[in-house]
């Protein structure tokens, strides 16, 4: 019988964290639970003994926490199969208006924090487990990561990031490593992430109002989306399935996937203008 698999998550306070916490434990799986404030999962620690649920605290911006979740990771259970990267948040506002220390702030979560994870990862799933057992790197990216939205950015930039970090590293791998890299692009669940962004509040500039901008502060609604629990399942299932591919684009949602085929059609127009002034250059 095969053993069970050891997730490290990130950001499992609320959300997908959450769900795909609640959703491995359940499946019989083990979780490493990492969040700012440990106490926000009091009950699930309550239910489950450490054998099955380790809570960890980690804020991602800081890359000795990062280290010392790995290293408790190695002690407490010597090995580690998956690591999802969940950790992070959105603002909306027009570029203008969002303080630079603010977008800073979510790149340094959203990107940064990702990265220093994953490089952890990468490396204890080559050195810390058996040669060739490998793992799986998850990262949460959006719909946003696919094609940029208005009023948000930063938050776009943030994943389009995270996007070619993913499939730029999913390639430097060595095949006999077994490192798999799996991308997520959420479209709209119903999460805390959307109330945390209408919770923000970053007024906008007097020149946007009546836009684009006023249009995607009024479209955000905290209580609309699909639930994170079947999006829970689908994570699971990438890692499960011993057909994935060891790079693997999963877009949940069909919102995601209509803004993925019209980003299609956009760049075969932009391909078709730019195709015939190419024979323009020497």
């Amino acid at each position: 019988m095969s053993q069970p698999k050891v997730w490290l998550i990130t950001g499992t306070s609320s959300g997908f964290g959450r769900a795909v916490t609640e959703h491995v434990l359940a499946n019989g799986g083990i979780v490493v639970a990492t969040l700012r404030k440990p106490e926000a999962i009091a009950d699930l620690a309550a239910k489950y003994d450490s054998s099955r649920l380790l809570v960890l605290k980690l804020d991602v911006k800081n890359p000795e926490e990062i280290k010392s979740v790995f290293a408790k990771v190695k002690e407490t259970y010597g090995r580690l199969d998956v690591v999802y990267n969940n950790a992070g948040y959105a603002v909306l506002a027009e570029a203008e208006a969002t303080p630079v220390d603010t977008a800073r702030d979510m790149f340094e979560v959203n990107f940064w924090g990702l990265i220093n994870v994953s490089k952890e990862a990468l490396r204890f799933f080559r050195e810390v487990n058996k040669p060739g057992v490998g793992g799986w790197l998850l990262n949460a990216s959006s719909m946003a990561g696919i094609a940029g939205l208005p009023a948000m950015s930063f938050y776009s930039a943030s994943k389009y990031a995270v996007e070619g970090f993913s499939e730029a590293v999913s390639k430097e791998l060595k095949p006999e490593w077994n490192i798999k890299v799996g991308v997520i692009a959420f479209g709209n669940f119903h999460t805390n992430a959307v109330q945390g962004i209408v919770d923000k509040d970053i007024p906008s500039l007097p020149a946007y109002e009546g836009g684009v901008v006023t249009s995607m502060r009024s479209a955000f609604d905290p209580n609309g989306g699909k639930s994170p629990k079947k999006a829970a399942r689908e994570l699971y299932n990438i890692t499960v399935n011993p057909k994935s591919p060891s790079r693997v684009r999963l877009l949940l949602g069909d919102d995601t996937i209509g803004l993925a085929k019209g980003q299609l059609k956009q760049l075969q127009e932009d391909i078709d203008v730019s195709e015939p002034i190419t024979d323009l250059w020497p």
